[in-house]
C-alpha cells in the first residue's frame, strides 16, 4: 500500500497495508465506465458526522438540497486566494468522477468534500491503529493527529486533493458506503515537507494514505482506487511519472503495485531500521501521454530531486 501520512511525530511511514493483503487478483471485473464530468452520482448525499456508523450515507432531501445547495455548489472551498489556473483546477477536481462496476456491487469515486473529513479521518485512524497493532483507545489520539495533517492538507488544494470511494453491494436495499480513500499529490506546491523515505522527486505525483474499509476488502476497491488516482494525475499533472511507497515486507500490495505496472527504483538502507521504521520500496510508473486540460506551470517543470 502506499505510504502512511507523514506527520510530525514518528509513525512507521508504510504501516497502513491491510487491505491488500486481503487484495483477490482474480476478481473479475467489468471494463472501466468512468470518465470524467459524464457519470453522475447515484443520488445528493452527505455523511453523517455525528452518526455512530462511520460508513453511514444520509441522502439529501429535496429541502435539505434546496436549503445546502450553496454549499453543495461550492464544496471544495479552501479559504485561500487562489490564482485563475487554481480555480479551475479546483473546479476540475468538484466535478471528476470515477465509476465502476465490480462483480459484487459498484464504486464510485470523487474527491472529498468539507463535511466528510471526520468519517475519512476516523476511517485512516482505525486502520493505522489496526495495522500498527495498537490497542483501540489509541485511535482518538491518532484522528485528532490525522484531522490536524488533512486541514493542512485540504488547504494546498488544487495541488494535491484527497479521493473518497463510495461502495453500494448489488441489490435494492443495500445502502451507499463509504469504502476507503486515497490522497493524490499532483506538483511541487502539494507536495509533503518531510515525506517518507526514500524520497520522491518532489515536482513528480504522489500516491499515499490509502485505505479500505475493513468489511469491503477482497473486492478490488483499493485497486480502483488506484486506478482513479492515476486517472485524476493525468488530468492534473504535466508530469508522467507517479510515485508511491512500499514496505518490502508486504508481498501482497507489493505484487500488485508490480501487476499496476510500477517498478522498484529505490529501497531503505538497514539504518532505517534504527529510527524503529520497516524498509520500504519507493516505486515509480510512468503514465501514458495524455492531454491536459491545463497548460503547463512553467515555474515548475524541472524535477526537483
Amino acid at each position: 500500500m502506499a505510504t502512511a501520512i507523514s506527520l510530525a511525530f514518528s509513525l512507521d511511514p508504510q504501516s497502513h497495508h491491510s487491505y491488500h493483503h486481503h487484495f483477490h487478483h482474480n476478481t473479475n471485473f467489468s471494463s472501466h465506465k468512468a470518465s470524467i464530468f459524464t457519470q453522475k452520482d447515484p443520488f445528493p448525499f452527505l455523511i453523517s458526522s455525528n452518526s455512530h456508523t462511520p460508513n453511514l450515507i444520509i441522502p439529501l432531501s429535496t429541502s435539505q438540497s434546496s436549503s445546502s445547495s450553496s454549499s453543495i455548489e461550492t464544496p471544495l472551498q479552501t479559504g485561500k486566494f487562489l490564482t485563475n489556473q487554481e480555480l479551475e483546477k479546483l473546479e476540475f477536481l468538484e466535478k471528476y468522477r470515477y465509476f465502476q462496476e465490480l462483480g459484487s456491487g459498484v464504486l464510485w469515486v470523487r474527491v472529498m468534500r468539507e463535511e466528510e473529513m471526520d468519517v475519512t479521518v476516523w476511517l485512516l485512524a482505525e486502520s493505522f491503529a489496526e495495522s500498527m497493532l495498537m490497542p483501540k483507545g489509541y485511535v482518538k489520539f491518532l484522528a485528532y493527529l490525522v484531522k490536524q495533517y488533512m486541514i493542512e492538507r485540504r488547504a494546498m488544494m488544487p495541488h494535491t486533493a484527497t479521493l473518497l470511494g463510495f461502495y453500494k453491494e448489488n441489490g435494492e436495499d443495500s445502502d451507499l458506503q463509504l469504502a476507503g480513500t486515497v490522497e493524490v499529490c499532483f506538483d511541487k506546491r502539494g507536495a509533503n515537507a518531510n515525506p517518507p523515505t526514500p524520497t520522491p522527486p518532489k515536482n513528480s505525483p504522489y500516491i499515499c494514505n490509502m485505505t479500505v474499509e475493513k468489511l469491503l476488502r477482497r473486492r478490488g476497491i483499493g485497486w480502483h482506487l488506484l486506478k482513479a488516482s492515476e486517472e485524476l494525475i493525468s488530468q492534473m499533472s504535466s508530469s508522467r511519472e507517479v510515485y508511491l511507497h512500499c514496505r518490502m515486507i508486504d508481498t501482497a500490495p507489493l505484487n500488485m503495485y508490480r501487476k499496476a505496472g510500477y517498478t522498484i527504483v529505490e529501497t531503505d538502507n538497514l539504518f532505517i531500521l534504527l529510527t524503529l521504521q520497516r524498509r520500504k520500496h519507493l516505486m515509480c510508473k510512468v503514465l501514458p501521454e495524455s492531454e491536459s486540460p491545463f497548460e503547463v506551470d512553467q515555474s515548475t517543470s524541472p524535477i526537483d530531486t
